[in-house]
């Protein structure tokens, strides 16, 4: 099972708010978590189970949740570095301004 940091709806927030100010770093981030996600729950599922399958699909669950913790922790640091109130999940004001001003 994959240990979550950050719900789906959270990564949903990020991703919006990026998205209104053109601030592309956190919502690629997101992207490729909901990816990760996304893979992890089909090789859980995957109906193909003889052994040489199951250990396959194993395996790359797995290594998905490790890239997924990776990448997690990475969202937690650049929204720590860029200022985001961690709270609401809103990008800092003065962040908003550079990127309408770019």
């Amino acid at each position: 099972m994959l240990n979550l940091q950050w719900t789906d709806a959270q990564v949903s927030t990020i991703i919006d708010q990026s998205l209104i100010y053109q601030c592309a770093c956190p919502a690629q981030v997101c992207k490729e978590i909901i990816g990760l996600r996304q893979i992890y729950a089909y090789q859980k599922g995957c109906i193909n189970q003889t052994d040489t399958d199951e250990l396959v699909h194993q395996r790359i669950a797995d290594d998905v949740a490790k890239a997924h913790a990776i990448m997690e922790d990475c969202l937690h640091a650049i929204l720590e570095l860029e200022g985001w109130d961690m709270q609401t999940l809103t990008m800092p004001e003065d962040l908003k301004k550079l990127v309408l001003k770019g």
